[in-house]
């Protein structure tokens, strides 16, 4: 009988027995995420997208002591599935035509967190590259204390706010002091941010996630993501 906990374990520091791990369990995923939405999925559906990324992160975050691993699975893909429709209803409400256009591979719509404007996009990618580099970042970011799908609330909207949070993620990336106490520490620099661009704290801690992942992707190998965040080279 096969052991599919002890697999899961052995998924969490094999990338290889990972990657065909996560595959043999596609159908699934699948399944769950059509019961969660209530309609058929695909893989080119961003819910997809959301639940594989959701089923990488049990794997990721499973131990024995949280029971067997496929109700685990289950209920982290049902909760993630969850927050990215509730995400959904809030930026998209009533509306019968999706509102983001692709422009040179790049979504424009500024109002979308980043991690929408990304799943999205991943939903309609034919290769893996992009789902590779998000379950890449998903790592990264749980060594920070936060997830991919926290970037929901912690993304900056307005514009002014996008530029400060920029001028935030420019620091760190030209001062390489303040980025190894960064990593070294897992916690955002606040006062020597403060200090060197008189940024208010509160709008720091407040967008923290967000100025942690901008920092992790543009400062790291993750070529398809980083599109994402051309803003903040640009200025914009």
């Amino acid at each position: 009988m096969e052991d599919i906990d002890g697999n899961a374990v052995r998924a969490q520091s094999d990338r290889a027995y990972c990657d065909s791990f996560i595959s043999k369990f596609e159908p699934f995923i699948l399944q769950t995420a059509h019961k969660v939405t209530g309609r058929f999925i695909t893989k080119s559906d961003d819910q997809w997208s959301v639940s594989l990324l959701a089923f990488h992160e049990a794997i990721k975050s499973y131990s024995s002591d949280k029971g067997m691993f496929i109700p685990f699975a289950r209920l982290v893909i049902q909760r993630r599935l969850h927050d990215y429709l509730k995400g959904q209803s809030k930026y998209y409400p009533e509306t019968a035509v999706n509102p983001i256009y692709f422009g040179n591979d790049v979504i424009k719509e500024q109002n979308v967190p980043v991690n929408l404007q990304i799943l999205r996009k991943t939903s309609i990618t034919p290769d893996d590259s992009a789902n590779l580099e998000i379950q890449a970042l998903a790592t990264t970011l749980e060594e920070y204390g936060f997830s991919f799908f926290d970037l929901i609330n912690a993304s900056p909207k307005a514009k002014k706010t996008r530029a400060v949070c920029a001028k935030a993620v420019l620091y760190l990336l030209r001062n390489q002091d303040q980025l190894n106490k960064l990593r070294e520490s897992k916690m955002l620099p606040l006062k020597e941010i403060q200090k060197g661009l008189t940024i208010p704290r509160k709008l720091l801690e407040r967008h923290r996630k967000f100025i942690i992942t901008a920092v992790e992707i543009l400062d790291g190998s993750y070529p398809i993501l980083s599109e994402y965040l051309k803003f903040i080279e640009e200025g914009q």
